[in-house]
């Protein structure tokens, strides 16, 4: 069924409002009263009603009643004042007042869904995905449950995350065949990505499989097994929907920009150049970062709001400035920041864009005044690899080793395949070194240092730490290996990236750096 009301349109097949045929972000609970307010437009709806269906009858406050209902019209453009489409009767309940143009009903027979509007599946739109109840081998009264919970739950965390779209549990909670059919699911769900599960019960043993598809091409983008006991059942679900929701961050901007690849450049809208550019950004090279910029530049010259790519920007002048790719770091430093402020401006709610705002305080020397930043980036997101990677970084700049490590170490379990991989690991180094645990921060350092993508400055912390756990000839290895990579490599150079605050650590790094031929300046 779609409703449409002014600009609006709401789909509640596909759990979708749109403005002029463009997404609108609304959370869950949002999105449920509205649903409940447009489809009861003739009468007024009391807090009992939206008790019900919101909360599915939960005793909630007064408060948290009124805090849905404005974010509810902040989505609409609305506001108490003007209550253009949601109007409060006071003491009594709410209405939905808005001029409803003809409703379009979906068709009932199953899964013969009305097709998405090529509005949403044109190539224009973002990432989408459908998450099907998982199917269930084996029985047990006491657990069978989880075959709904665990798909829930990963659809309201998901939900969460700004750059993909994902069908609400209403419509996608109708498909629970045995083998569900991809090309139809797209076709009534307009959904690009499907995550379907099976869950396999016997006796005190529990497994759980998980499998992203790609809708468009029916082949398998990413597939984890998970296994417990039943007596775990709770941390079992929890390791499932943490992993998935990392994994999603990783595989489907990887498989968005291989099918970007596949098409003339100048048929790719801003989502398909902004994926394309995710590809070069992670190879953490000067050619690739210059690529990337140029891709990132033009999906917001396209879509001006496109808080993503500006937030993407933000982090390739991070990486000019960090790594001195270019000559003017002070301009590609403002840069960092202005770009990030843009994206928090346009989504203050989307992690990577606060993710690349705490950053930019990186360049002012002062990582500790952009940790509000990163914790924003954690709370919005609690499986954020990203966020948890760059707040161990913050520690470890800050001189508090034990917090680091396990930031990093989280960072390392949500996403063990992150570009950022190299750094989480060479971070972990530096950790143990300042817990004078010297054998470690050694291994981790060579670790990052051997990592794929890693750039030339893990190389000299993988050489000062060697020399300081006193192998000399791993020292000298790493630090022969940076300056073939970077000749101007220098002390300076590395302290300007990280600005460490503890004058004792910096003056251990220093004599390490000099002793293996590293110049200050």
């Amino acid at each position: 069924m779609r409703y449409r009301f002014g600009p609006f349109t709401l789909d509640v097949t596909r759990g979708l409002l749109q403005d002029a045929g463009r997404d609108v972000a609304i959370e869950p609970r949002g999105f449920a009263l509205l649903e409940l307010l447009v489809s009861h437009h003739d009468r007024m709806v009391t807090k009992d009603e939206i008790i019900e269906t919101v909360w599915d009858g939960r005793i909630v406050s007064d408060a948290a009643i009124a805090t849905v209902i404005k974010t509810t019209r902040k989505a609409l453009g609305d506001d108490g004042v003007g209550q253009k489409f949601i109007r409060t009767v006071r003491g009594r309940g709410v209405r939905f007042v808005g001029i409803l143009a003809p409703s379009v009903p979906a068709e009932a027979r199953k899964p013969q869904i009305e097709p998405a509007p090529s509005a949403l599946v044109a190539p224009s739109s973002r990432p989408s995905i459908a998450i099907l109840p998982f199917r269930m081998v084996g029985y047990s009264q006491t657990f069978s449950a989880i075959a709904d919970a665990i798909p829930a739950e990963l659809i309201s965390c998901l939900s969460r995350l700004r750059w993909l779209t994902v069908v609400s549990r209403g419509s996608t909670f109708r498909f629970r065949e045995s083998e569900p059919d991809l090309a139809a699911i797209k076709t009534a769900l307009g959904a690009k990505y499907c995550l379907t599960g099976l869950v396999e019960i016997f006796g005190a043993v529990i497994a759980i499989s998980v499998e992203l598809s790609d809708t468009r091409t029916q082949a398998v983008v990413w597939s984890e097994r998970f296994s417990g006991t039943v007596s775990d059942v709770n941390e079992t679900r929890n390791d499932i929907v943490t992993h998935v929701i990392s994994a999603l961050e990783l595989h489907v901007p990887l498989n968005e920009a291989k099918r970007a690849r596949l098409r003339p450049p100048e048929n790719l809208d801003a989502w398909s150049i902004y994926h394309l550019g995710l590809q070069h950004m992670y190879r953490f090279n000067k050619a690739d970062n210059l690529i990337a910029a140029s891709h990132f530049e033009r999906a917001t010259l396209l879509d001006p709001d496109f808080a993503r790519a500006h937030a993407a920007r933000s982090f390739t002048s991070f990486q000019n400035a960090f790594l001195k790719y270019s000559a003017d770091v002070t301009t590609e430093a403002d840069n960092t920041r202005r770009f990030a402020e843009k994206a928090v401006e346009l989504d203050p709610v989307d992690p990577f864009a606060n993710f690349t705002l705490g950053r930019a305080h990186w360049l002012r020397s002062d990582p500790e005044a952009g940790m509000p930043w990163i914790d924003r980036a954690i709370e919005l997101s609690p499986n954020f690899a990203q966020g948890f990677y760059a707040h161990g970084w913050g520690d470890v700049m800050a001189g508090r080793g034990d917090e680091a490590l396990q930031q990093l170490q989280k960072a390392i379990a949500l996403s063990p395949l992150d570009p950022f991989l190299y750094a989480m690991q060479s971070a972990c180094g530096l950790a143990y070194l300042q817990m004078e645990e010297y054998e470690n921060a050694a291994l981790w350092a060579e670790r990052g240092a051997r990592a794929p993508g890693s750039h030339f400055l893990i190389g000299a912390i993988a050489a000062m730490i060697c020399k300081i756990n006193g192998d000399e000839e791993k020292a000298i290895h790493w630090a022969t290996t940076t300056k073939v990579r970077r000749p101007d490599t220098s002390v300076a150079m590395f302290f300007y990236a990280f600005p460490f605050e503890d004058q004792q650590m910096r003056s251990q790094i220093t004599s390490a750096l000099v002793s293996v031929g590293f110049q200050t300046d």
